[in-house]
């Protein structure tokens, strides 16, 4: 009596012990089939699910079939090749199999295309049974991707949504460090055009939002689910940066913040010179990352250049709102000189710039680094200039903040501004060169006095 017969009598005559013992004791003998035996119980199995679960006869083959696998990582794949009595490590069931192991897979992918033909709930079962059995993760990652494609071919789409939501949630098991941001997002590009569980959907963007410091561009210029106007899908990476931010963890070093903000500058550029990307979405990409992921903020300044540019029509209100997201301390000389220029942008954002690189200026003068200025947000510049009037900022600031009346004509004040910035710039190169001679002198031990630095012309003389 074969093995599927004793399944089918069991499942007419489950009340059955004498069958039922022969049935047990048959699998008790299991870990001495062949590879090939193997193979074929699971499919009998797989083909009578419902009785080889309830019998417990199903998980004692996935167990035999999950320990041969991990004995056989360690041992060489080429017993394939050897005779069928030679050993019970013997891995494929006919010649078309060996040659599939020999050209088409490495050492360990071996099994890949044997257990291919199994149902999703039990590449499911199989899945959870190699993780419990601390079966190498990278492999079962490989092997998981490998199924959906090698499914693919003939699936109807019900049966693709159900590969695919098996696929996703077994890799959501597994160690993130296994699986690549690159494999992540050929999955995500799968699922956009299938209607899979919103669970399982979660699931993938929380992975790809935990590597979000791996991916590229052109990962991240997913265009817009069918029926909106915008070109690309910035809510989906929206989602990402927040699965980022939440699943990272202690993992946010540093390094992967400024990572993923360099990739969002880009990706902000991109995005920016769309005329359907709405305001809110906008905004939300510029504030989405910490002011601390960035050390330098031009390439966003220039983004919201071009968007400004675009959204001609945007209120004021709205476009003071994206620039009070602009850290101008973190902005170089020649950004502030641009933005001062720029008349797409507010009056208070220009006024903000100059008096940011006037900070610097004050800084440099004397001699400290570029510590952090009164000014903590471009939101607050009037409690800043009441500072400076009460003494705390240098007489060049009181002066410079008290002729500026930004109430006033706005060409009138651009102006007077750019009047002002070049002198901005050449103080700061002055200064420089300063401290360049001063620290020659505090070498060779010469005694220096601060009458070159008392001498400076006054910014607003």
């Amino acid at each position: 009596m074969t093995f599927l017969e004793e399944l089918r009598i069991l499942s007419l005559y489950q009340g059955n012990c004498n069958l039922l013992e022969k049935t047990k004791k048959c699998i008790e003998e299991l870990g001495y089939w062949t590879w090939p035996d193997l193979l074929v119980a699971l499919k009998h199995c797989q083909e009578m699910q419902q009785v080889a679960t309830s019998s417990g006869i199903l998980e004692k083959c996935l167990d035999s079939i999950v320990g041969r696998l991990a004995i056989t990582c360690e041992a060489s794949p080429c017993a394939s090749t050897s005779s069928p009595d030679s050993s019970g490590l013997r891995l494929s069931c006919d010649t078309r199999s060996t040659e599939s192991l020999k050209n088409s897979f490495s050492r360990a992918n071996w099994w890949f295309e044997d257990l291919s033909v199994l149902s999703p709930n039990l590449v499911e079962m199989l899945v959870k049974s190699m993780v419990s059995r601390k079966y190498n993760q990278v492999i079962i990652s490989r092997f998981l991707l490998y199924y959906q494609k090698s499914k693919f071919f003939t699936a109807s789409s019900d049966e693709k949504r159900q590969v695919l939501e098996i696929v996703i949630d077994g890799l959501y098991t597994l160690d993130p460090s296994c699986i690549s941001c690159k494999s992540l997002f050929g999955v995500l590009r799968v699922v956009l055009n299938l209607n899979i569980s919103k669970s399982s959907r979660n699931k993938l963007e929380c992975m790809i939002g935990s590597q979000m410091d791996q991916a590229t561009l052109d990962n991240l210029l997913i265009p817009s689910p069918y029926g909106t106007s915008c070109l690309y899908d910035v809510n989906l990476v929206l989602r990402f940066l927040k699965a980022f931010l939440r699943e990272g963890g202690w993992r946010l070093s540093p390094t992967r913040m400024k990572k993923v903000a360099s990739l969002m500058d880009l990706y902000i550029a991109e995005v920016a010179p769309d005329p359907f990307l709405r305001f809110s979405k906008f905004l939300a990409l510029v504030v989405a990352l910490p002011d601390s992921a960035r050390d330098c903020w031009d390439e966003l300044y220039h983004a919201i250049d071009v968007y400004l540019e675009v959204h001609a029509g945007l209120s004021e209100e709205e476009k003071l709102k994206i620039c009070c997201a602009l850290n101008y301390e973190k902005l170089s000389s020649d950004a502030c000189v641009h933005l001062s220029q720029n008349a797409k942008f507010p009056s208070k954002s220009s006024v903000e710039a100059l008096f940011s690189q006037q900070l610097k200026l004050k800084n440099l003068l004397q001699g400290t680094k570029n510590s952090k200025s009164d000014m903590d947000s471009p939101c607050k510049l009037n409690e800043t200039r009441a500072k400076a009037k009460k003494g705390e900022g240098s007489e060049q600031i009181v002066l410079y903040s008290g002729r500026l009346d930004i109430s006033g004509d706005n060409e009138n004040l651009r102006a007077h501004l750019q009047g002002m910035q070049w002198r901005v710039i050449e103080l700061e190169k002055l200064c420089k060169k300063m401290q360049a001679q001063m620290a020659k002198l505090m070498k060779s031990k010469t005694p220096t006095t601060h009458s070159t630095a008392r001498s400076l012309p006054r910014l607003c003389s």
